[in-house]
């Protein structure tokens, strides 16, 4: 078995090793004794050492090492080494660390192996004086990867001898740089990092004494001599490095250019790898060694490096600013995060902001990051912290205010960093701020007040930054901090300090700069966002009660159950009741202040009946009445006709629950909106505003509203998406701002909306520039068109009178006067002509106006209504079993139908692509559903009877498909289950019979009745299938009556007799494949086996081979693919039936079938389709036919003459130009006499004459030649005579 691979083995040492094969070749194997036949295992270690597969080659190296370990015997061991050794050349490189790794291990295993030995053959093997030129570089792998097996086996500082000649051997790589780059000087430095300090003082150092003297020379002999520095201190002291380099240290300003220069260097050896290069770390760690940090900062950085102006110099000064953060002590510190490095970072920052710009700013983020995770000391974290946050451009930190590296920080670092923000939102200290302005900024810089302006921006920095600590959930944070946080923003954002009160923290710090109207109005936003944050914060906290609680995702509230809303409440009514403290920025009216203590009135009752018993009710309430009762700051008159609509809903529903029990409900009841009705209106004010906090507050409030909705609270909803409606109701509800019932119409400023960054709704801020494409249809345009022309006529009538007026214009009929016009005329003239001009611009802007108030008003009702479906999404999620959801269905239809055809805006596909995701997926395929029908059956059957009429009617089949599940929907709904019926279950039931029922259940209760009207459904699904089968452009599918039959087998047997008809009926050939499908289909299903008996199962199989017999008895081709797909229906059901009737012994004749399906072999065609070929033998084997066998016949020697000759490939030489043809082409042309057959003689002609040739050729009638295109192309007359000689001696050779 060995000899077998022996071979190849020795074609892979012979091969060419510059060339990378795609099929690895084992090295050449030399057994002269033959010992290594003994086991092909052994050899196979090595094959897949080679591999370029990672984990074969571990597995292979620790089964090689194993054998090794259990055999014992020298002759592999030896055998072993000698493969390994020549594998560290491989020219494959992903085979040389692998036999550089295995060559490792051996010889940390096998220790007795001396290292010398191993030295001298990879030194013999892999000498680049002997191999071949080609080789060389393959040869510098191998004596490099030696080495570093010599360095990884862990024994190689144990040999002085050894290592002295290892670093040798890397120093002679140098000169191969171009292929090893600098991975010769990086094994040295880690063969210095594994010596011994004695080794390296009395065998390496005279080696390196060179390197070490030229340190500054290159990167990588200084990295050399500073890795030596830090591990040999007691050898390299400053008297050696006196001697070595003539100074007593590394850092000197001696030595300063020079150093600048070799880091210059570095960066931009490192300028695609992005890296920190490693001798500029060693440098900052020997300079901080020399207490020369101060000197290599100042004069080698800034001065250096910085002022290079390039980007390599300027990453690495970046660079060595992060990796010198923990190294550093608090003083240095402080002077770097102050220096130049940091405010050239800055300028980076904003600059790289730019497309297509490299930013540094992730990996300076990574640097602080790690920092901060590893820093134990509470005084660098925060000095890190402030240093980043005081880096501003024109008052802006260049850090995000969202910073991930804030959640490493201590909590006393992070409560003191909260108070520096809270002081610098206070007292903005500008100075103490590292500040910059770029070029492009000085230069559009105006004259004014600048601190004004960059105090504005500091502070809108600083809100979202105290916002983002309450939102990072990784960062480690108590419920004090929390509210610390809210209160300051909430306090700032709405009330002014008039006098200090320690009962009020926040009055504690008067303002240095007082709070303009912009300024608050962004901390209001911030401010709403933030309660969206503490709508969803978990409970903080290590007990294990708060890990129960989170788990089950209660959020929203503090420890204690509280909701944050309500804490933040409480202490607005603290201030509030402080007044000769407080004042509010903008203080409320009397009426604003009753509604806020009705609030609190309503809320304090609530709160106390929570704890007396939980309602979902009362909990729904006690959040609207809290959110309500904040917007009364923001939208004071909505906020407080809200609240009275709040307070007037929650008594009517007190009263209600008091008058249950009696049956009399008063007429005066029945006349007003019940309380749920109105919550539902005060819902859709609330949804009407751009902010996503009230957007949410909404769906959970409705949710816990479900139960309680009724029929006309569920239908203003519905009419807020009713498409007919949009214009007198949507628009109204949308733009509500005063009253919520009138529903004044009022346009909404954009610096209204909430939650900047987080509250407002992605799809109303994407509206705009989505709906941009809309413009409207062509009547629009056409409209416009008509528009301006009117306007363009009375515009000229309009200037015609004025010019008249004054005489400046011919009238017909009169001549005008040569004379002019004076002075004072034509100034009034033009003062008349610009006033109309002016009038004119300003009605074409008036309109244009409008055009885009009303574009902006469609664009806000659609995004109402896609908030709107949240809603009914709750509703067919909580209630899927109320019959309320039946008055759904039709809406949502008319919606999807409306849409499907209407504008293609990105914002009406989201609209549509919601409204059908929650009709298919919470209407049609939910599991629960309305069980209690009995008293609504003739209502749900002719809501049926109109969704398939609607179906029907349908141009688009996929709008068809909505109102035919719809309508499966209602047939599941009617039918119900077996286990509907309570009265037919029986008290106690044995384990015997609940397995009975288990096993026939499936069957009971697909064919159970239940509510339905099996003979009214049946008929109007029969007239959907006549339809479907004799319309031409029906919307209906056959997929849809497939899913009716699998899921309603008690319809199915209904409908099998009229599919059974329309096999032969079908109005085209693809209904009468379909047919075909679903007659296939419903044979298959057990239920339809069961409800016949077997004379009526054997005539139905009877019925429909017969009428599978006629139609593959229409078939006349396939020269169309609905022929093939109609054909290959039939002939599957053929199969079935056939099958069926085999298998069952049924009484059918199919005798017919034979001739017929022969037949159909014949037409044109049929073996065009794969598919009908072997669906038709597959019926043919079970009617005792079996297909032919093709014989290949072998065509005459004759007919492969005359056949005509293949084109030859391009690229290829013709066989007359190959060397070993070229003297029997001219001994044929000896042997010819006549003038046509020399024409094969002329194949040696010049490329210039090729067209000429080709004419000649065409004319001598050369086609009949079985030579390629381009060899004869001459005639033997037309010969040169300057080729003859040499054609003769050609042929003499």
């Amino acid at each position: 078995m060995v000899c077998a691979r022996s071979p190849r083995s020795m074609a892979g040492g012979e091969s060419n090793m510059g060339e990378i094969e795609t099929e690895p070749i084992r090295p050449k194997v030399t057994d002269a004794k033959g010992i290594l036949k003994q086991n092909r295992e052994f050899l196979d270690f090595f094959w897949d050492i080679a591999k370029p597969e990672q984990e074969i080659r571990l597995q292979a190296i620790e089964n090689l090492v194993q054998y090794l370990k259990n055999s014992e015997k020298e002759d592999e061991l030896r055998y072993t080494l000698k493969r390994l050794v020549e594998g560290l050349a491989a020219t494959r490189e992903t085979a040389r660390p692998g036999f550089s790794l295995a060559l490792a291990q051996v010889l940390q295993v096998f220790e007795d192996v001396p290292l010398q030995s191993v030295l001298d053959q990879i030194k013999e093997k892999h000498d680049p004086q002997k191999v071949k030129k080609k080789l060389i570089r393959n040869a510098a792998f191998g004596n490099f990867f030696g080495v570093l097996s010599l360095s990884q086996s862990g024994r190689l500082t144990k040999e002085p001898r050894v290592v002295l000649e290892s670093v040798q051997l890397l120093q002679s790589l140098a000169q191969f740089r171009e292929h090893l780059k600098d991975l010769p000087r990086k094994t040295m430095v880690d063969i210095l990092s594994e010596t011994p300090e004695a080794v390296f003082e009395e065998v390496l150092l005279g080696a390196l004494k060179s390197d070490l003297s030229s340190a500054f020379s290159t990167p990588e002999q200084l990295h050399l001599l500073l890795v030596a520095i830090q591990r040999f201190p007691g050898v390299l002291k400053p008297k050696k490095l006196k001697n070595l380099l003539g100074a007593s240290s590394v850092v000197t300003a001696d030595n300063i250019p020079k150093l600048v220069e070799v880091l210059k260097t570095a960066a931009k050896s490192v300028k695609k790898d992005r890296t920190m290069p490693p001798v500029g770390l060693d440098l900052l760690k020997v300079a901080l060694k020399e207490n020369s940090f101060d000197l290599f900062w100042k004069e080698a950085v800034i001065n250096g490096l910085l002022k290079d102006q390039l980007g390599p110099s300027s990453y690495m000064c970046y660079r060595l600013l992060g990796s010198a953060l923990p190294l550093l002590s608090f003083s240095q510190l402080k002077c770097v995060l102050g220096g130049e490095v940091m405010k050239h970072y800055g300028e980076h920052v904003v600059t790289a902001q730019l497309p297509d710009r490299f930013k540094f700013a992730p990996e300076m983020e990574s640097y602080v990051d790690s920092f901060l995770e590893g820093c134990p000391d509470p005084e660098k974290q925060f000095a890190v912290m402030v240093a980043f946050s005081s880096l501003t451009n024109q008052g802006y930190p260049v850090v995000p205010s969202y910073w991930k590296v804030v959640r490493h920080l201590q909590l006393p670092v992070l409560l003191r960093y909260v108070d520096w923000l809270k002081d610098m939102f206070s007292n903005p200290q500008l100075d103490t701020c590292m500040d910059f302005s770029t070029k492009r900024q000085q230069q559009n810089q105006e004259k004014g007040d600048r601190t004004q302006h960059c105090v504005f921006r500091l502070r809108k920095w600083i809100v979202p930054r105290l916002i983002s600590i309450v939102d990072n959930p990784l960062v480690k944070k108590e419920e004090d901090l929390v509210m610390d946080i809210a209160r300051f923003i909430f306090f700032h954002a709405f009330f002014k300090v008039v006098k200090s009160n320690p009962v009020i923290p926040e009055t504690e710090s008067s303002l240095a700069v007082p709070l303009d109207e912009q300024t608050r109005s962004v901390i209001a936003n911030s401010f709403f966002g933030l309660l969206q944050h503490l709508n969803h914060l978990p409970l903080m906290g290590d007990s294990p009660e708060v890990a129960a609680l989170n788990e089950r995702h209660v959020q929203g509230v503090t420890a204690d159950g509280t909701l944050w809303i309500f804490c933040i409440v409480q202490y607005t009514s603290v201030l509030l009741s402080q007044s000769k403290h407080v004042q509010a920025a903008r203080p409320f009216s009397k009426e604003q202040r009753e509604a806020w203590d009705r609030m609190l009135q309503s809320v304090e009752a609530l709160h106390k009946k929570a704890k007396k018993s939980q309602n979902m009710e009362t909990a729904a309430f006690q959040q609207l009445f809290l959110l309500v009762g904040i917007h009364l700051f923001k939208t004071p008159e909505e906020s407080v006709e809200l609240i009275n609509d709040l307070q007037n809903c929650l008594e009517n529903a007190q009263e209600k629950k008091s008058k249950k029990k009696k049956a009399t409900a008063s007429s005066e009841e029945s006349e007003e909106p019940q309380w749920v009705e109105v919550m539902v209106e005060i819902l859709l004010t609330l949804l009407s505003q751009p902010s996503r906090l009230m957007r949410q507050v909404s769906k959970t409030v409705f949710g816990r509203m479900c139960p309680h909705v009724t029929q006309r609270a569920l239908q203003i909803i519905l009419d807020v998406l009713d498409p007919e409606k949009d214009e007198e109701e949507s628009g109204v509800v949308v733009t509500d701002q005063k009253d919520s019932r009138k529903q004044k119409k009022e346009k909404k400023p954009a610096d209204n909306e909430e939650e900047e960054g987080e509250g407002s709704d992605s799809s109303e801020e994407d509206s705009d520039s989505s709906d941009d494409e809309e413009g409207g249809g062509g009547e629009e345009e056409e409209e416009d068109d008509e528009e301006k022309e009117k306007v363009n006529e009375n515009f000229r009538l309009e200037l015609m009178k004025v010019l008249q007026g004054k005489n400046a214009l011919d009238t017909e009929g009169v001549e005008s006067d040569e004379e002019e016009l004076d002075d004072d005329t034509m100034m009034e003239l033009d003062q008349n002509i610009s006033a109309l001009f002016s009038e004119q611009k300003k009605r074409i802007q008036a309109k244009k106006d409008e055009k885009e108030n009303m574009r902006k008003e469609k664009v806000l009702v659609r995004d109402f209504k896609i908030k709107v479906l949240d809603l009914i999404e709750v509703f067919l999620s909580k209630q899927a079993e109320s019959p309320l959801v039946f008055g759904i269905i039709e809406p949502l239809l008319g919606i999807i139908e409306g849409s499907m055809g209407s504008e293609s805006s990105q914002q009406e596909q989201d609209f549509l692509r919601k409204t059908a995701d929650i009709f298919r997926n919470q209407l049609c395929k939910t599991k629960r559903y309305c069980r209690n029908v009995s008293d609504r059956k003739d209502e749900l059957h002719e809501l049926m009877e109109r969704l398939l009429t609607r179906a029907q009617k349908q141009a688009d089949s996929s709008v068809s498909l909505y109102y035919f599940s719809a309508a499966l929907y209602l047939v599941r709904v009617l039918k119900g289950n077996a286990s509907d019926t309570p009265a037919a279950t029986p008290a106690g039931k044995s384990k015997k019979q609940k397995k009975v029922e288990a096993e026939t259940s499936p069957t009971d209760q697909s064919m159970c009745v239940g509510s339905l009207d099996k003979e009214r459904v049946a008929a109007l699904f029969q007239a959907a299938l006549t339809d479907f089968m004799t319309r031409r452009k029906s919307a209906l599918s056959g997929a849809m009556f497939i899913d009716l039959f699998i899921r309603f087998p008690i319809l199915c047997v209904q409908l099998l007799e009229s599919a059974v008809r329309y096999i032969t009926e079908g109005v085209r050939q693809h209904q009468q494949g379909q047919a075909c499908a679903l007659v296939q289909k419903a044979l298959q299903m057990r239920e339809v086996r069961q409800s016949m008996t077997d004379t009526e199962w054997t005539e139905l199989i009877g019925r429909a081979v017969g009428q599978v017999t006629a139609c593959l008895k229409t078939v006349t081709g396939f020269k169309v693919k609905v022929d093939q797909e109609k054909v290959i229906q039939c002939l599957e059901l053929t199969r079935f039936l056939i099958r069926t009737a085999q298998q069952q012994k049924l009484a059918v004749s199919v005798t017919e079938l034979g001739p017929v399906l022969e037949s159909l072999s014949q037409l044109e065609g049929f073996r065009k389709s794969g598919h009908v070929d072997d669906t038709y033998w597959n019926v043919m084997k079970l009617l005792g036919f079996s297909k032919p066998k093709k014989e290949k016949v072998k065509k005459p020697a004759a007919e492969e003459q005359q056949t005509a000759p293949k084109k030859k490939k391009k690229g290829f030489l013709p066989e007359t130009k190959k060397r070993k043809n070229r003297k029997k082409v001219l001994v044929e042309e000896g042997k010819s006499s006549e003038p046509g057959q020399g024409a094969d003689w002329e194949g040696k002609q010049g490329k210039n004459n090729k067209n000429k040739n080709k004419r000649k050729q065409a004319e001598a009638g050369m086609g009949e030649r079985n030579w390629p295109a381009k060899k004869g192309k001459f005639q033997s007359g037309n010969k040169p005579k300057n080729k003859k000689g040499k054609q003769q001696r050609g042929g003499a050779e």
